[in-house]
This record gives structure tokens, C-alpha cells and sequence, in this order.
């Protein structure tokens, strides 16, 4: 994609959202039913939209969480409903929503003291925390929050009780049900006044902070942080974890500067992206740009996306890491520190993250278990200990606590900043300083991701594959190994295609709402190696076509 040359320059006035025709739109902007692009539809962060496109308003809020009223109810889901949001202008709308119909059904609901903002892996840590040692009167969650999505958009996620993304099968069934609710014109919503709501006896309020901040301990080793007197630098990104550095700085005696506390959600403080857009992507060096411009400043510094379920971590040396490059080191170090846990945990990656992961293990004696691309994958393992640790290329990832049990089952990007400022403070060389060795003992990755056009039809062959379709028996120059539909961890469908050769690989995958779809490949030769592995990838998909249709 070409690059905007706004790109890492302070977004200028005529980017910005205007707030209240946004929220005028939320309130008084109807769907229309026979537009697919309108309706409810999730996917794998939850239902996505922006009220100027008809695709989130206060309709399908109300659809929505009817819908997961009655899931709860079918599933005896009958604990707590935690409540968490970011700060997305559209994200308190849709909290008051979507509050106005839980307690009306009667739900017991927790939202945070004062109507704070609660990031996501504070709420999976809340439910995990009280479902501990229950079978039977189980707390879930929901995040309200559109992730690192522009300041236009909103977003809507629902966590069970294993406190995770919720799976296909869940989020298809609420989906399902929010449309039925939409097409009957919300008949069967149950709704009550926002001030009746929340004076509600089922409703309360807690401090999500302080339980959160004070169980830090359990999964880092912030003692080694304190005594080391790292300086640390933290910009928010203005997002939903602004209120905790200050409270994590004061539990464990850091030397730690947040270098924009402000909140607005027209996000107006933010560089632009490469595309022209505000996004507050903390692995984009453009939207990261005012943070890098200090990384002499500090010792490690870090940024999170809104919700802080992603993670950006800025040295001085090297800037904002590559987030594969960084998952790398996390794994390499992790899994030699953290003594208690067992022998036989695993390492958890996508099929499109960093084969150097691979090469780490296999130095580590470790096994990997590589599944589809979506962080609910790795939930099982998370929940019951068999895998150590789990981590996207989209800069998302959480690990076990030091004693090899749970922290979170959804994406936590706290613990990742943290874990750098560990990293630094135990060995005395900082995450990036470390990459550098990993590429010395194991050789350089060359990766890139890029996206070609594919029509509905062509985007359709993709849910027929099977890894005999794939005639070609060499990529770039070496022997396939590797023909894979699904995925070696769990052997769940990929939802494309990867092909895998002795020093490189390539994964393709459709997009769920354009007319693309997406390559991902990564070679150990070099930079011509990687294009050729891109063009010959391209060029099988396109045989793929032209057999198919």
C-alpha cells in the first residue's frame, strides 16, 4: 500500500472526528435490513462498525446484547457479567446501552468505580479470578471496544467463562440470534432507563484496578524491575489502561514516566498511520512516532492499543521492535526463567507468526503448537497450563503466571510491556539487543505481508481447499514440505492455504469483509528469496483460481 506522506506526522484538524454528529448517528441512524454490510456480524475480535455507516448503532447494541442474555440463560451462565470498555467515543454510548438491557434481564453486571475505563486483559483476569474453584454460577464478560480501529469505529466482544475470545460457535449463535432480534424490529428486547439501570440492585461497581495491579507479581518479576531502576517510558495512546501506570508504578516503586496521560476520543494527540489514518496501532512505527522520538529517553519504553490487549515496545538502539521479533526474545526468555513451569508446556503461534519462534524452540527442547490465526485458539492451553505462552505477528500475546498456572486467556498487553522491562532489568541487555543474538545463532527472517485483489468467487475456492490441490512441488527454488488447510496444533481449518520449505514459508487467507486476500510469507535467504516465495505464492493461488472456476 502506497504510504500517505502524512504518515508519522500529528494528525491535522481535518482528520479529526466530529464527536457529536458521530454520537448524534449512533442514536438516530437505523439499519437497513436487506444491506449485509449493516447487520451484526463478528468476527474475530467481535461486531465492528461505525455508526456513519449504519453498522454500529444503538440498534444493534440492543440486538446484540439481547442475544447474549439469552446465550447466558441457554447456558446456565448465571455469575457475574463483567463489564469493561476503551475509550472510543462510540464505546461509553454503547456501555450505557448495552447496560439499559442487562439489567433489565436482571443480570448481575460489574463496572468500574467512578464509570472508569477497564482494557481487556483486566476483564479476562476479573472473570478468571472469580470463576477460580467454581463449577457452577459462573462469571463471563463483555469488552466494549473496536481495538486499534480508527476513532469513527466501535466495537462490541464478548468473553465466556473460560475468559477468552469467545469461539466460532458462540459468537455464530449470538450473531445469529442479534440479527433475528434486528429483523423483528427489537420486539423481544427487554430494556430500562439508564438511571433505573444503574441504581439497579443487580448492579455494581468495583475498583477493577487495584486486584489487577497487586496480582502483577504473580506472572513478572517486578521485584528485579524496582531493583534494577529502570527508566521507563509509557505512552497510552490515550487508551483504556491510562489509569494504571500510575497505581503500577506505585505498588512496586518504578521509575516510570507516562508521557501523555490525555484521553480524547478524537484521539487528536495521535502521528497518523501509513495510510493517511488515526489508528492507534502500537505496532505501526508511524502511529508510534512521538513515542520513538524519545526512546533516548528512557531505557524501554512502551504503547498499547486501546482495549491493551496488543503491545509496542520502543528501545533506544532499535526503536519500535517488529512485533515477531519480539515474541521471539519473550519465548527465549520466558522459557528458560521461568523455572516452575513444567517440561512438557508448550509454545503457542499463529500460522502467519515468525518461523523463528520454531527455531527457538527447537534450541529450547520445546514444542510448538501452531493453530489458526485468532487468539480464541489458544484458550485451551492457556486454561489448563499446557501452553506456556501464545502470541500473534499482530503484536498480541499473554503467558502463565511464574507458577505455571493462568493469568489471562485473552490477549494481555501490560504484562508484555512489563515482561521487556524484566527482560532488560535480569540479563542487562534490553529485547532488541537480544533479537540481534537470535538472528546470529539462527539466521535472519525476511517477512512481509501484502494483500491481492480476489473476487466473493475467487475468495470462495478458499473454503474447498485441500493441501492435493497444490500441484507445484517446489517454492522459491527448494522442495515443498509442507502442504497445509489445517493447522498442525489443534488441526483446525487455517481458512487458506500454507505452503512450508526448508528456509521460508507462505500462508494465504481470504478477507472476511473486502475483496481481498491476505499473503504472508517470510524467507531465512534473504530479501530476493522472500520476494520470489510472495510472487511464486501469488501465482499459486492464481492456478488455483483458474482450476476452481
Amino acid at each position: 500500500m502506497k504510504k500517505s506522506p502524512l504518515a508519522g506526522k500529528p494528525a491535522t484538524p481535518d482528520l479529526l472526528i466530529d464527536v457529536p454528529k458521530l454520537l448524534a448517528a449512533y442514536y438516530t441512524e437505523f439499519l437497513d435490513i436487506e444491506d449485509p454490510s449493516q447487520m451484526v456480524s463478528f468476527g474475530t475480535s467481535g461486531h465492528r462498525g461505525s455508526s456513519l455507516d449504519h453498522s454500529f448503532n444503538e440498534v444493534h447494541i440492543l440486538a446484540i446484547s439481547q442475544a447474549i442474555v439469552e446465550y447466558r440463560a441457554s447456558q446456565n451462565i448465571n455469575g457475574p457479567l463483567y463489564i469493561g470498555k476503551d475509550t472510543h467515543a462510540l464505546s461509553e454510548a454503547a456501555m450505557r446501552t448495552a447496560v439499559e438491557v442487562f439489567a433489565a434481564n436482571d443480570l448481575d453486571i460489574i463496572l468500574q468505580s467512578g464509570m472508569g475505563y477497564t482494557p481487556t486483559p483486566v476483564i479476562s483476569h476479573a472473570i478468571l479470578t472469580y470463576n477460580r474453584a467454581r463449577s457452577s454460577g459462573l462469571a463471563d464478560g463483555v469488552v466494549i471496544t473496536p481495538s486499534h480501529n480508527p476513532p469513527r469505529d466501535g466495537g462490541f466482544k464478548y468473553n465466556p467463562p473460560n475468559g477468552g475470545p469467545a469461539g466460532t460457535e458462540i459468537t455464530r449463535t449470538i450473531q445469529n440470534r442479534a440479527n433475528e432480534i434486528l429483523r423483528d424490529n427489537l420486539e423481544d428486547v427487554k430494556r430500562i432507563p439508564w438511571q433505573k439501570a444503574i441504581r439497579s440492585a443487580s448492579t455494581h461497581f468495583i475498583d477493577y484496578v487495584k486486584p489487577y495491579v497487586d496480582d502483577l507479581e504473580s506472572v513478572l518479576n517486578m521485584g528485579a524491575i524496582r531493583a534494577a531502576g529502570i527508566k521507563i517510558g509509557v505512552d497510552p495512546l490515550g487508551g483504556a489502561g491510562v489509569e494504571y501506570w500510575g497505581p503500577i508504578a506505585d505498588t512496586y516503586g518504578l521509575d516510570l514516566e507516562v508521557v501523555n496521560p490525555e484521553v480524547d476520543p478524537t484521539f487528536r494527540f495521535m502521528t497518523v498511520d501509513h495510510d493517511g489514518k488515526i489508528r492507534m496501532d502500537c505496532s505501526s512505527p508511524y502511529a508510534m512516532a512521538g513515542l520513538i522520538d524519545l526512546k533516548d529517553k528512557f531505557d524501554v519504553a512502551f504503547g498499547n492499543d486501546p482495549d491493551y490487549d496488543r503491545h509496542g515496545i520502543v528501545t533506544p538502539e532499535a526503536g519500535l521492535m517488529n512485533p515477531n521479533h519480539y515474541l521471539s526474545v519473550a519465548v527465549w526468555y520466558l522459557f528458560q526463567k521461568r523455572l516452575e513451569w513444567l517440561d512438557d508446556v508448550t509454545i503457542g503461534k499463529t500460522v502467519v507468526t515468525s518461523a523463528m519462534l520454531d527455531r527457538v524452540a527447537k534450541s529450547l527442547g520445546r514444542k510448538i503448537t501452531e493453530v489458526p490465526v485468532g487468539f480464541k485458539w489458544f484458550v485451551p492451553g492457556l486454561l489448563n497450563g499446557k501452553l506456556g505462552f501464545g502470541g500473534e505477528e499482530s503484536a498480541g500475546a499473554s503467558f502463565l503466571r511464574k507458577n505455571g498456572t493462568t493469568w489471562t486467556t485473552d490477549k494481555d498487553g501490560i504484562i508484555l510491556d512489563l515482561l521487556a522491562a524484566e527482560i532488560l532489568a535480569i540479563t542487562g541487555e534490553d529485547p532488541a539487543a537480544h533479537y540481534k543474538s537470535l538472528e546470529e545463532q539462527f539466521g535472519k527472517a525476511y517477512y512481509q505481508r501484502l494483500e491481492a485483489k480476489a473476487t466473493r468467487e475467487q475468495k470462495a475456492v478458499f473454503d474447498k481447499l485441500v493441501p492435493d490441490m497444490v500441484k507445484a512441488d517446489q517454492l522459491a527454488g527448494e522442495k515443498i514440505e509442507e502442504k497445509l488447510t489445517k493447522a498442525k496444533g489443534n488441526g483446525e481449518d487455517i481458512g487458506g492455504l500454507k505452503i512450508v520449505t526448508e528456509n521460508g514459508w507462505v500462508a494465504v487467507r481470504p478477507s472476511g469483509t473486502e475483496d481481498i486476500y491476505k499473503v504472508y510469507a517470510e524467507s531465512f535467504k534473504g530479501q530476493d528469496h522472500l520476494q520470489k516465495i510472495l510472487d511464486e505464492g501469488q501465482n499459486i493461488v492464481q492456478d488455483l483460481f483458474d482450476e476452481e472456476l
